[in-house]
């Protein structure tokens, strides 16, 4: 691994060579904060993938492009005389120190829970705002309602153990089927809502990171079904052509 000195010296070369594109390249002059923000998100789901693939030298090469974007940030702020490189990581470091008093102060703290407890305290005595101000309204629903039950749990809003949590998923669940009885369309929608909720909720009682499962077996449907069109091909036959019956036992051939 590098030295620390090499390591400043590293950055200090893309801080050069932001300078550069900025000044000489067309395309890196004609950019704005606006015209940025799409491609941030689209490199920050492309981390995403190289992290759930666990391919390092993938995660490098995404954490390298998200790094220019933040920099290009930090760029066309200093050009609008609102912050450059230097400030944002100035409060960055004071934002870090603050909430961290049990490392950096006399503050004792026994476990991570707590950790979370007074970080969102020292964030409302910040800010006298909502616990929730701070998720993301752009953020995507399961993502959404992850962040929500963190930073409300964060203050104490949260069950006492993960039965509790399952038999409010059941709960759910019965609703659910209540309102398809009824046939009540908006209730339905509702009810589904409020069991994907719960279950979101549930896996974070037993330490399971929902968007990661669900994108988990999204690639292993992608990868089964996928062996099962070169099975088709392979034999000359078409899915479409198949009954479910013929399906079924094609799946399962693709499972092994």
């Amino acid at each position: 691994m590098h030295t620390r000195e090499e390591k400043l010296a590293a950055f200090g070369r893309l801080l050069d060579i932001m300078d550069d594109l900025r000044e000489q390249c067309p395309w890196d002059r004609k950019q704005t904060l606006d015209s940025l923000r799409h491609l941030t998100i689209e490199e920050t789901y492309e981390l995403g993938d190289a992290i759930l693939d666990g391919n390092l030298q993938e995660v490098k090469k995404e954490v390298g492009d998200l790094l220019l974007h933040l920099v290009f940030y930090a760029k066309i702020g200093s050009e609008k005389g609102a912050f450059d490189i230097a400030d944002v990581s100035h409060s960055l470091c004071d934002k870090l120190v603050e909430r961290h008093p049990h490392v950096y102060g006399d503050t004792k703290v026994d476990d991570e829970a707590e950790v979370k407890r007074n970080w969102e305290k020292l964030k409302l005595k910040k800010k006298s705002d909502s616990v929730l101000a701070g998720v993301p309204r752009s953020l995507p629903a399961l993502v959404k309602a992850e962040r929500i039950q963190d930073k409300v749990a964060g203050v104490g809003f949260d069950w006492d153990n993960r039965s509790q949590v399952l038999e409010k998923v059941k709960e759910e669940i019965s609703e659910l089927e209540e309102a398809i009885q009824n046939k009540d369309t908006d209730a339905i929608e509702d009810e589904m809502g409020d069991v994907f909720f719960s279950l979101i909720n549930y896996c974070r009682y037993i330490e399971v990171n929902a968007e990661a499962a669900l994108e988990r077996t999204n690639k292993k449907f992608i990868g089964r079904f996928q062996r099962m069109e070169e099975i088709t091909r392979k034999d000359n036959t078409s899915l479409s052509d198949m009954r479910l019956s013929e399906m079924d036992k094609l799946w399962e051939r693709s499972k092994k």
